[in-house]
């Protein structure tokens, strides 16, 4: 597949929408987040869409609410807005109760599409590598970085696992996201190293 201007444009939105954002107790500009998902994605066998999704996906989430949303959909089309939509969960600013919403994202998840699932999947996985590997250089304290602390986080990355294994994410991506928070567990209960 050969990436369009548009995937250029998205790029160029990202970087845009996230400037001064870092990823969470870190000073790694968020963007990294972003890019590491897309090449997920197009890894996973993503179309062109569904890459520029994956730039996209918490731009709605992090940076803009609704209002952010229908700007994607102007700029990127339905496609891609409807699959940030699915990867969202939680369009306000004053985020609601966090364990509400991952309950809510997880139920969720058996009526999302295949574009959706695999974005989302890359998501997660970039992110469960990113705390395993935090957790090997500082060890518990990664934790309270995450509203849901470890057990929350546990949870979370485990009931995951299960609905993507369910529900129709590429095997090899839920294969390797099983690994990573298998690697997760392990690390939290051997306190972190």
């Amino acid at each position: 597949m050969i990436l369009s201007p548009r995937f250029e444009d998205a790029l160029t939105y990202t970087c845009t929408v996230h400037a001064g954002q870092n990823r969470k107790g870190t000073g790694i500009p968020y963007i990294s987040h972003m890019l590491s998902v897309a090449a997920l994605a197009l890894e996973f066998g993503a179309n062109e869409d569904e890459a520029i999704a994956a730039l996209l996906h918490d731009a709605a989430e992090d940076a803009g609410g609704a209002g952010r949303l229908e700007d994607i959909r102007v700029r990127f089309g339905d496609k891609v807005a409807d699959i940030v939509d699915g990867c969202t969960d939680t369009y306000e600013t004053t985020k609601p109760d966090w364990q509400k919403r991952k309950e809510a994202y997880i139920v969720r998840l058996p009526e999302a599409s295949a574009s959706v699932l695999l974005v989302s999947c890359c998501d997660k996985l970039h992110n469960a590598r990113s705390i395993v590997t935090n957790l090997r250089e500082c060890g518990d304290k990664v934790w309270g970085r995450f509203t849901g602390g470890k057990e929350g986080t546990l949870w979370y990355y485990e009931a995951l696992v299960e609905r993507f294994k369910e529900h129709g994410a590429p095997g090899g991506l839920v294969d390797e996201l099983d690994r990573k928070v298998k690697e997760m567990q392990r690390l939290a209960f051997a306190g972190g190293r």
